[in-house]
């Protein structure tokens, strides 16, 4: 039997479903390379305020290179006698150099040794997200270029409102996108504060030099409480809310990729790579990677609310109930960069079905606005021309008829105001190029956009 480094107190052995039940090696072992990584920090650290000697602190940080190499070929051997990946390493350790293996844990806690780990692997992983979602963004950017003319119809309530450009609607994502990437940066800023010195709670006595540890690791600032430091996950939960809202933005993305797809739109074709059939009806194409992403947007969600109750009713400082923040987290993590890249893979292969576009922006009285509008240049009070526009689309829909298909006398019946050049602005690509406004839909607005974007970005 394993003994433990904290068996000193005890004078039984933990019963072995307890063991098994309390572990965290079977999960918390991803952690192993930040956790390292820390530990060469820490001991550089006592070496530097000679709690340890160079020689020791030397031969701390040659063993702990050797463990990591093993670990990346698979030669490590896990053992959940050993709890969790920082008493599974620290073993290791002190089998393969000696005794000074166990000077390491000077100073330090399990506890905020841990929160460093987190931090360090969080830290990395949203850079690793953030390039992600900028190829994600910048996909979408080259789509809405080349889309800029693209005529469509915008909708509201699902039904058509007015016509835009497809180039502005994929800029609509873009905007969204963005505002996720910022949420990432802003919670990579507020994460990345060292929580190593505050030991299990209450600092140590040792003469530490936590700024020096700091700089090693990379942290731009350093926790000002240790009780704060070892024992909030708030960092953990807010990257889980940023993940949410961006999960929930590549739902709603997803939703209108299905609709999209489906013969009753016809707007875009998946490529048959992103796209499975059916065991029975051999006629289908199943948009079946925008669906997964819909359905795995519950599943952030959730892990959201398992945080958020995990830490609810926690008294200070650290509790053991933490240990269950890093499945949620993992889990989140893994799910939001499969999602990024199989959207940045998918979206440049997207084909536009421009003309069956076109078409749905003729139906539905997409320019009903635009007569309004001609009519309030004309001199008619808005409400007044509102209501006259409502006569002549109810008019249409008795006669079968779209609103630029009335004659010039059908249209004078609900105001002599109206002339010949209400058809150039009846027309769809009128509609847009009126648009001619930063934020608008205009052909050339949208090129403006993709431009300034590229800036952002």
């Amino acid at each position: 039997m394993t003994e433990k480094p904290w068996s000193g107190r005890f004078t039984a052995q933990t019963d072995a479903f307890v063991e098994a039940f309390t572990a965290s090696v079977s999960f918390d072992q991803r952690l192993y390379a930040y956790d390292i990584k820390g530990s060469i920090a820490h001991a550089r650290m006592l070496a530097h305020v000679s709690v340890l000697t160079d020689a020791e602190c030397n031969k701390i940080v040659e063993g702990l290179n050797k463990i990591e190499a093993e670990i990346e070929r698979g030669e490590f051997n896990w053992s959940v006698a050993l709890e969790d990946v920082h008493m599974s390493i620290e073993t290791q350790l002190t089998q393969k150099i000696g005794a000074v293996g166990k000077k390491l844990h000077t100073g330090r806690s399990r506890n905020d040794q841990i929160a460093t780990d987190i931090r360090l692997y969080l830290r990395d992983e949203i850079d690793g997200i953030q390039a992600d979602l900028t190829r994600l963004i910048k996909a979408l950017a080259e789509l809405a270029e080349r889309q800029a003319e693209t005529l469509m119809p915008g909708f509201t309530h699902l039904q058509s409102a007015q016509p835009i450009t497809f180039g502005h609607h994929l800029l609509a994502w873009c905007e969204m996108l963005l505002r996720d990437k910022g949420r990432l940066q802003d919670c990579r800023q507020r994460l990345n504060s060292l929580p190593l010195g505050a030991a299990a709670l209450a600092g140590t006595s040792y003469p530490i030099d936590r700024p020096y540890t700091a700089q090693l690791l990379g942290f731009d600032t350093i926790a000002e409480n240790s009780l704060d430091a070892v024992s909030d996950r708030d960092f953990v939960i807010e990257f889980t809310a940023a993940a949410a809202l961006l999960m929930m933005h590549l739902s709603r993305f997803s939703e209108e990729l299905i609709l999209w797809s489906s013969a009753q739109f016809q707007f875009i074709e998946l490529s048959d790579a992103f796209c499975t059939g059916s065991s029975i009806m051999p006629q289908k194409k199943n948009p079946d990677v925008p669906e997964l992403v819909r359905g795995k947007t519950g599943r952030v969600y959730g892990h959201l609310m398992s945080l958020l109750t995990l830490m609810k009713s926690q008294p200070l400082a650290y509790n053991k109930d933490n240990q269950e923040d890093k499945e949620p987290l993992f889990d989140t993590i893994d799910t939001l960069k499969g999602c990024l890249r199989v959207y940045a893979d998918m979206i440049p292969t997207m084909q536009v079905q421009s003309e069956q576009m076109y078409s749905a922006a003729q139906r539905g009285f997409t320019t009903a606005t635009d007569l309004a509008d001609y009519l309030v240049r004309k001199g008619v009070a808005f409400r007044d021309a509102h209501e006259i526009v409502g006569k002549a689309v109810r008019h249409c829909i008795e006669t079968g008829k779209d609103l630029h298909e009335l004659q010039i006398d059908e249209f004078k019946a609900f105001s002599p105001l109206i002339d010949e050049k209400v058809y150039e602005l009846l027309t769809l690509e009128g509609s847009v190029k009126a648009r001619d406004h930063l934020g608008g839909t205009a052909p050339n607005q949208v090129r403006a956009a993709v431009r300034r974007l590229q800036e952002r970005l």
